[in-house]
């Protein structure tokens, strides 16, 4: 299985590569519900970050 790239969350959550770069980093930035759907979609994936 390939793992999964910031590209694929970012679609997948229907937001940028910035917007998840955000969430990892700077979530402050980043609305609540945002934030929740972009989580969803790591935790589904397993994503690690490099």
């Amino acid at each position: 299985m390939k793992h999964k790239t910031i590209s694929d969350i970012a679609r997948e959550a229907g937001v940028s590569k910035a917007t998840v770069s955000r969430v990892l980093t700077h979530p402050e930035l980043v609305k609540p519900a945002t934030q929740e759907r972009v989580k969803r979609v790591m935790e589904k994936h397993e994503y690690v970050p490099n």
